[in-house]
């Protein structure tokens, strides 16, 4: 109880938020709420499963092209669901043809496949629309991108939490843990990783299409990034992806941490990046949260 009232009024707090921070910091809390529910949504899939995906970026794009192309013949609520549709298709098709295969080859097509994405958008403004982005006028204050974020970050904790107690679950960690026993065990490999990965894929686009009105102006360099990806499984790995809130224990001070070094050291972030990133993987596999655990296992022991 005492953690679910410090979540409550944290999301209070971040609701109240704008009425005391300026443009600045309203802007750093919408970003530090992106990452959040993207790190939360990817370990959704990639936790319990093991799969590590690059796809991240692929989705977030796609949520906001979609936004830039419909913003202007449907009304807000149409093209969230829009974007929500597209990215669920784009995950399917996706899941279908990819998710019979894991370890390197999954990273590998997952990266590769959000490059695909960003290399036909390219090819398709560039040679059929005559331009290479797109503008997004909408009546959306920051303020507005901010409380519709935690909503969605409200809403992919919910779903985390209730999937975690489910038999889904149970599945898609009996499916990390070793494969063939689960399938021994009865386990529908094809349909427990597909419904997940469609779930998961359909709030990163989400998150996607919720911040493109920021930007004012899209271009494929801009909302296909790899930076997006790399960020996100940093994050989830740091704080724990087998974790509930090990999402948001790795995002919070690795956002602030980013924010800080793209601001003083531009020309470094990059490299910065990877050493993290060799850092998270070598030191702490299983996350923060998982190396406290074993800690305490050895205060106890006599």
């Amino acid at each position: 109880m005492i953690g679910f009232g410090l979540a409550v009024a944290a999301v209070a707090l971040l609701a109240l938020s704008p009425l005391f921070f300026d443009a600045y910091g309203v802007g750093l809390i919408v970003g530090l709420l992106g990452y959040v529910t993207l790190a939360t949504a990817w370990a959704m899939f990639s936790g319990p499963t093991r799969y590590v995906s690059l796809a991240t970026v692929a989705f977030f794009g796609v949520g906001a092209y979609t936004v830039a192309v419909l913003s202007e013949v449907l009304p807000w609520p149409l093209v969230l669901l829009s974007a929500a549709a597209v990215g669920s298709a784009l995950a399917l098709l996706v899941g279908l043809s990819t998710l019979r295969v894991a370890g390197i080859y999954f990273v590998i097509f997952s990266f590769g496949l959000a490059e695909l994405i960003r290399q036909l958008i390219t090819w398709y403004e560039v040679n059929v629309t005559g331009t290479l982005g797109r503008y997004i006028f909408l009546p959306l204050e920051p303020k507005h991108v901010l409380w519709q974020l935690l909503a969605l970050g409200v809403v992919t904790l919910a779903i985390a939490a209730l999937i975690e107690r489910s038999r889904l679950g149970l599945a898609l960690k009996a499916i990390g843990d070793d494969e063939v026993v689960a399938a021994h065990a009865g386990v529908n490999l094809a349909r427990a990783k597909l419904m997940l990965f469609v779930l998961s894929a359909t709030l990163i686009t989400l998150v996607g299409a919720i911040q493109a009105p920021r930007w004012v102006y899209i271009e494929p360099a801009i909302v296909f990034n790899p930076q997006v990806s790399f960020l996100t499984v940093i994050m989830a790995l740091l704080g724990g992806a087998n974790r509930r809130w090990g999402p948001i224990l790795g995002a919070v001070p690795l956002f602030l941490l980013f924010e800080w070094l793209g601001a003083n050291f531009p020309n470094h972030f990059s490299i910065i990046l990877g050493v993290l990133f060799i850092l998270i993987v070598f030191a702490l596999p299983d996350g923060v949260l998982a190396a406290l655990e074993k800690l305490r296992r050895k205060e106890v022991r006599p």
